[in-house]
């Protein structure tokens, strides 16, 4: 049976989605891949890193693309649970009933983005770990269902205190975002400004009147649709090969919780199907290398991970290109230099040497000689650009 074809739509458009993303925001291609495979399993994402690695401004934007109700707060510990959940219901208050509107607020919310998310006093944090585990909002006396889709924590570092483990533990999928390193510096501006420049023209585009808003390139319910059919991926070929990873896992003393392994099937049913197939396949288990408990056990978790991926015979972890077939291709655009012909032929050679220097400042960081080769070249290609 193949999925029907609405579904493949919603697949391919969340493909789409993902690919943008990855282009707008440098070394966030792993964020952007959890990002989408949290609202496909419904399952909640903890992004780890310091302030100011793009972790607001890269879920706003993979969020504004599902047209669905939205919830962003900065938590600190003098946050009231009103500013999260809604204020007490006045009117009913004084006819003796307790009830919090919550219009607008988290539980009306199907995408949801905590900024510090273990800042929260107790009695947030205690009402979010039913909400995040049961999809519940104890209203009072009622027990309103919410239509959380993904709550997507963000933090500098996980918490210590062993009261926050339970909470900590209901994220499923968790990413890394450090900041650029120094050899990526370039690239960061170049992306950082790209995004800049759209923000200055949407805002230059609101004070002309003319629209500003964005057009959401997927809906709620197909998003949503998509977990239906999770039950329909086939993983009997995989679960030996998952088995032996939790086994290795427990060999190197990492530790995941019972709930965290029965998880990761249904991540690998989800990796699955994001890339549509109805059968797993082995390099459908790479979500396994974000389910560690500690920052310091995810080194060691994707080594396990990858190596048994490749011992099964699935794609190997892409491998740098030695310098060598980097400056044969760099030849190769320098001598096709003299027949550029319009703005159009410019622009693309000049994407290619991107692409290159790119390759260098990531992969060969020490190829200092090589990148100052691809920038005398993208000069003299930006010269001819001016002059076209």
């Amino acid at each position: 049976m193949s999925y029907p074809e609405a579904t493949l739509r919603t697949v391919e458009r969340l493909s789409r989605l993902a690919k943008e993303l990855k282009r707008q925001f440098f070394l966030r291609d792993e964020a952007v891949d959890i990002l989408v495979l949290g609202a496909v399993c419904q399952e909640h994402v903890l992004l780890l890193g310091p302030p100011g690695t793009a972790k607001s401004d890269l879920l706003t934007r993979f969020a504004e693309q599902i047209d669905a109700p939205r919830f962003h707060y900065l938590l600190t510990r003098f946050t009231e649970p009103a500013e999260i959940f809604g204020p007490l219901d006045l009117p009913a208050f004084q006819e003796g009933r307790y009830h919090v509107r919550t219009e607008g607020m988290l539980p009306s919310a199907t995408i949801a983005f905590l900024d510090e998310v273990f800042q929260g006093g107790s009695a947030i944090l205690n009402t979010l770990l039913t909400l995040v585990n049961e999809r519940v909002f104890h209203n009072g006396p009622v027990r309103q269902r919410v239509p959380l889709m993904s709550l997507v924590g963000a933090s500098n570092e996980l918490p210590d205190d062993p009261t926050l483990k339970a909470f900590a533990d209901r994220f499923a999928l968790r990413v890394l975002a450090p900041p650029a390193p120094d050899e990526g510096l370039g690239e960061l501006l170049d992306r950082g400004w790209d995004l800049e420049v759209e923000r200055l023209d949407a805002a230059k585009r609101s004070e002309r009147g003319e629209g500003t808003a964005v057009v959401p390139m997927l809906k709620e319910s197909a998003v949503r649709g998509l977990q239906y059919h999770l039950a329909e991926v086939k993983l009997s070929e995989v679960r030996p090969l998952y088995e032996q990873i939790l086994r290795d896992t427990r060999a190197e003393g990492l530790e995941l919780s019972d709930r965290r392994i029965v998880k990761g099937l249904r991540l690998v049913a989800g990796a699955a199907l994001v890339a549509g197939r109805e059968q797993a396949a082995v390099e459908d288990l790479w979500p396994i290398k974000h389910v560690w408990s500690r920052p310091s056990d995810a080194p060691i978790l994707r080594r396990v991970v990858e190596a048994q991926i490749t011992e099964a015979g699935g794609a190997k972890a892409p491998r740098a290109r030695g310098q060598k077939y980097i400056l044969a291709d760099l030849e190769t655009l320098e001598e096709r230099e003299g027949s550029l012909r319009g703005e159009t032929a410019i622009s693309a050679h000049l994407m290619a040497l991107n692409r290159l220097r790119r390759e260098v400042i990531l992969d060969h960081p020490d190829g200092r000689e090589l990148r100052e080769r691809i920038e005398v070249v993208v000069r003299r290609v930006l010269a001819r650009l001016e002059e076209a």
